[in-house]
């Protein structure tokens, strides 16, 4: 059985939304870890060991555990780790919490490498469920004032919505009609430990327009 004092690794790779979520938990749990950059086309047998079913990125190694998958680290982060919960207390709030980090994960995908014809349905969903989303905000963020578990769900959103919009010239998220989510990215994004976890916009941009399909046919 592992125990929270325990050697704490984290691969990942640092465009991935995904691992930049874990990274986020980490660094506000006060999780001292090591972080490994994978290359995902040559994977190293420390990944193929430790996801053999998916074999993808992030995976957190707590000990002699491999655990695979965000939302299933984020709840094992939460779990292992006592001290700034993340979650709220109340049953209610907390099972509000896992239905809309549930919706994040289901019905918000931003994939800018997706191949052109995937993608013109991806933004006609992406842009509805952002409108629903809109609903779960309380204050400045998710939880309330301060950064927290939805917050660290939703943080995949927060920097790739732009880049997603400046890649296909399209509107995902209108600040006259989600107010609350515009106000939201731009709190999130001023936050110190936030700006840590993520990669700058201009690095994410850069290697995603070298990659991109236009989104019309010429």
């Amino acid at each position: 059985m592992a125990t929270s004092e325990q050697r704490v690794r984290l691969l990942g790779t640092w465009r991935r939304p995904f691992v930049c979520r874990v990274h986020l938990a980490l660094k506000l749990k006060g999780i001292e870890y090591e972080y490994i950059e994978e290359d995902l086309k040559n994977k190293s047998p420390l990944l193929l060991e430790s996801n053999p079913v998916h074999k993808k990125v992030p995976v957190l190694i707590h000990g002699d555990n491999a655990v695979p998958e965000s939302m299933v680290i984020l709840e094992y982060i939460v779990e292992t780790w006592p001290g700034n919960t993340l979650l709220p207390e109340d049953p209610y709030e907390r099972a509000q919490a896992s239905f809309w980090a549930n919706f994040m994960k289901d019905k918000i995908k931003f994939d800018p490498l997706e191949k052109r014809e995937e993608r013109e349905k991806t933004i006609k969903e992406a842009q509805e469920n952002l409108k629903t989303l809109e609903r779960a905000l309380k204050g400045n963020f998710f939880d309330g004032e301060a950064v927290g578990y939805l917050d660290i769900v939703a943080s995949s959103i927060a920097l790739w919505v732009g880049i997603m919009e400046e890649i296909t010239g399209v509107i995902f998220l209108d600040a006259e009609i989600m107010p609350r989510l515009s106000s939201w990215i731009k709190d999130i994004l001023s936050v110190d430990v936030v700006k840590e976890s993520f990669p700058t916009r201009d690095k994410l941009l850069t290697y995603y327009k070298a990659g991109v399909q236009p989104t019309h046919a010429p």
